[in-house]
């Protein structure tokens, strides 16, 4: 590796030269001469001795990681991660996965972003020159000035992005904090991750809530429907570890339903059931019918609990025999009785195993019934996310401890000190994957028909935009060609502004790029976010000194907040500098939680862990105990089978002719379905899963991790039969929308007539040529067409041909 990485003083032109980023996409400056940065920091550990300091890795994986950082010479030269307390079942050690023991190689990386740039070439051309900060922040700064006054606040938006996700300073949302300093911006609602199971639970149980996953410890069968902690939560903050200790202790009888053999099972399961993609649904529907015929529901819960089951409970406002039970026994609008064979045809699953599996659910109590989020990330996510709900409630399994919601494991709380936001006085808000349309046809983007919430329709279309800690411009994001062609007009969106780590393929489409600091460079209270019953801080001390013209979130938003005038920085910056921030943060945490270490205390302790008081996190135990003293957030109070807010939006919404909202729970193919006639041409579902080589895109340019785990996508052996498609070789996926080539891998861990790839692979690809992905990214061939209710992404809705390249 080239030493000038560590050393602003070497000689840049050399490093430049070695670099793919400085040879091939910027056109650097090279006359300015380096300046340092002067400003309030941490002091770093001795540049000459051998010290260590507290860090964590801080992706969107859903853990946050512990890591102890060895500095020699101000460089990490070695990374290991927690050691602390006796790593005992409900105190375990948050021991980082491979991805954060890693960090020192995106630290070190020759690639990472050094200055300040602006672009000179089209969008996406990657063509960039150095400039100086003074320019770069003043630049921002006016153009965000001339765009708030010629078009208003809602013309501004803060791209959804969590590249530095589960930091409190270094976090991908504090640009809000910025905007709500000078007058608020076009928010956003839900997640790339969870858009439409967070709608369809706000309708079901008033909020999302699940069962800590080592409650485990109390079922005696768990059942998981496209959930996969060992690859989403792999890491020592998050589940896979309790998941696998509290059956130990239950012996509960696991079963996974998923179209691919995932990691969580490879012989941990009792027995994996491979399903088609979206059809979950369906088999819930069955499932349901079974368990009603052979009278294995818990009616006594159903009429105490719940809305909508039968005609007892049915609102006034429903058409009769419009309730669940109708539905299932097909006695309701469509006439169809939902019965194994039925499910069978759509699902691929023999209706004598999904008979079996009812009655396990049926006669097994406390039954642990969950799903991950790809169920959900479908075109009908937020029918299926309702229906696979429902088998939790047939069953009773609700507010007890063994059982759970039927939504994805929960988490206990310490109520850490978050750094605020602000408020946003602009109420006016997009579905967060629908930002692409607020640029292109912003004034036409209606309530009724996009989602837009806070006014009938959207009075600006979005004309600057914050791109921090974020790939989701073009990489994550669906359909990358439709995006690419949006942002080639600069008339439409007018200023983007980027602020990474890397020349990530959403960063050579910013007007704007600024080096940022990493967040093991600088310092700041990490709290967890999935962790079963034992919650957790962590204060990150900086490991190195800032290389080259690299500056952390902070300082960068606090120059342009003081560009904008006194009181907008005043109030960005409470008169507090980052050090200050953490100290604060620190404080009112421990003042939460008295028997936490102090601020100087916790930088030598690094991690500070509580263990819920209860043992278990148990979603909605009180509303069991109780449902008059504790109702859930539903207009009724209870769980809503049949919602009579959905009915309304239905009745009112436009929709597609095969978008379906709907009060009940049913089960609706979608667009890109199995069942899609679009299929003749295309007839592979693909499913782009979770994959252990990233989180998302992060830590995509690691040389031993993609070395450990290449980029390819798998097929079944008859698929490859039939496709002459042998292992290892090169292939091409396309559809309508795009194509993207990686080698093949056989395996019987996917079902016929489903390919899997792994999702966040770079985009590479020339997009003012033939436009042809050889990175194996799949939103080259993904849909932007958004799910019905929450306008959410259904990435997982995809229909492809699969050849030899």
């Amino acid at each position: 590796m080239d030493n000038s990485i560590l050393n602003p003083g070497l000689n840049r032109r050399t490093f430049l030269k070695g670099s793919s980023v400085g040879a091939a996409a910027i056109v650097a400056d090279m006359a300015l001469p380096f300046k340092s940065v002067a400003a309030e920091q941490i002091p770093v550990a001795d540049v000459t001795e051998d010290k260590w300091v507290w860090s964590a890795c801080t992706v969107n994986c859903g853990s946050r990681c512990a890591l102890r950082l060895h500095i020699k010479n101000d460089e990490v030269y070695w990374v290991e991660t927690d050691n602390t307390g006796n790593d005992e079942y409900g105190n375990h050690q948050v021991r980082a996965c491979l991805r954060g023991r890693s960090i020192r190689r995106r630290m070190n990386h020759p690639d990472r972003l050094k200055y300040p740039m602006k672009r000179i070439g089209k969008r996406g051309e990657g063509k960039f020159k150095r400039i100086s900060w003074e320019e770069a922040l003043d630049t921002i700064a006016d153009n965000l000035k001339r765009i708030l006054k010629d078009y208003g606040n809602e013309a501004v938006h803060v791209l959804y992005g969590t590249g530095v996700d589960g930091g409190n300073i270094t976090n991908s949302n504090v640009p809000y904090r910025l905007m709500n300093s000078c007058g608020g911006f076009l928010s956003r609602y839900g997640s790339y991750s969870t858009a439409q199971i967070r709608m369809a639970m706000q309708y079901l149980y008033g909020e999302r809530s699940g069962n800590s996953p080592d409650d485990i410890a109390n079922s005696k069968l768990v059942v998981m429907f496209g959930n996969n902690p060992a690859e989403t939560r792999m890491s020592g903050g998050g589940v896979t570890y309790y998941v696998e200790q509290a059956r130990e202790r239950s012996n509960a009888r696991m079963i996974l339903i998923d179209p691919r053999y995932n990691d969580t099972g490879v012989g941990r399961e009792d027995e994996w059931i491979p399903i088609y993609l979206g059809t979950d649904g369906a088999l819930a529907a069955a499932l349901a019918y079974v368990l009603i015929t052979e009278d294995m529901v818990d009616q006594a819960f159903l009429d105490k609990y719940c809305v909508g089951y039968d005609e007892k409970t049915l609102p006034a406002s429903a058409p009769k025999n419009s309730h669940y039970k109708a539905y299932i026994l097909g006695q309701g609008e469509d006439g169809i009785a939902k019965t194994p064979e039925w499910a069978a045809k759509i699902t691929g699953i023999p209706s004598s195993r999904i008979i079996k599996l009812a009655r396990e659910i049926g006669q097994t109590k406390p039954a642990f019934i969950c799903q991950g989020w790809g169920p959900q990330r479908h075109s009908n996510g937020e029918q299926t996310a309702r229906a696979i709900a429902m088998l939790a409630i047939l069953t009773g399994n609700v507010g007890i401890n063994g059982g759970n919601t039927g939504d994805r494991e929960g988490t206990y709380d310490m109520a850490p000190e978050w750094f605020s936001m602000l408020s946003n006085p602009v109420k006016t808000k997009i579905s967060v994957f629908t930002w692409p349309d607020a640029i292109e046809r912003g004034t036409e983007m209606t309530a009724l028909r996009d989602g837009v919430q806070g006014k009938a329709k959207l009075d600006v279309p979005i004309k600057f935009m914050w791109c921090y800690a974020s790939n989701t411009l073009i990489n994550q994001n669906s359909n990358i060609g439709r995006t690419h062609d949006i942002l080639q007009d600069e008339s439409k969106c007018e200023m983007l502004v980027g602020i990474d780590h890397f020349m990530t393929a959403s960063m050579k489409y910013c007007d704007i790029v600024l080096p940022d600091l990493m967040p093991t460079e600088q310092e700041d209270l990490i709290p967890h976010e999935a962790a079963g019953n034992m919650a957790y801080v962590i204060l990150g001390q900086p490991a190195t000194s800032r290389k080259f013209e690299r500056r952390p979130i902070y300082e960068i938003l606090s120059e342009v907040a003081k560009r904008l005038g006194d009181e907008v920085y005043q109030k960005f910056t409470e008169g507090r500098t980052q050090h200050e921030w953490v100290r604060y943060l620190c404080e009112q945490t421990k003042s939460r939680n008295p028997d936490m270490p102090s601020y100087e205390e916790m930088k030598k302790v690094g991690i500070y862990k509580r263990k819920c008081p209860e043992e278990h996190v148990v979603a909605f135990k009180d509303f069991r105990k109780d449902p008059q003293a504790n109702p859930l957030k539903t207009p009724s109070g209870k769980i809503e089978i049949y919602s009579e807010q959905l009915a309304d939006i239905a009745n009112s919404w436009e929709l597609a002719e095969d978008d379906v909202i709907h009060p009940l729970p049913i089960f609706a193919a979608g667009f890109n379905s199995v069942a899609d006639p679009k299929k003749e041409k295309y007839p592979f579902q693909l499913v782009g899963f979770h994959y252990k080589a990233r989180t998302h895109s992060s830590y995509g340019n690691i040389d031993v991790l993609q070395h450990a785990n290449p980029q390819e996508v798998w097929i079944n052996p008859l698929d490859a039969k039939q496709k002459n498609i042998k292992d290892g070789e090169l292939v091409r996926i396309f559809n309508e929308i795009g194509e993207t080539r990686l080698p093949a891998k056989i395996t019987p861990r996917i079902m016929p007539g489903v390919l899997g790839m792994g999702q966040g692979a770079w985009h590479q690809a020339n997009m003012f040529g033939d436009r042809v992905d050889h990175g194996g990214c799949v939103n080259t061939i993904t849909t932007h067409r958004p799910s019905p209710l929450a306008k959410g992404n259904p990435q997982h809705s995809n229909l492809v041909q699969i050849e030899k390249a």
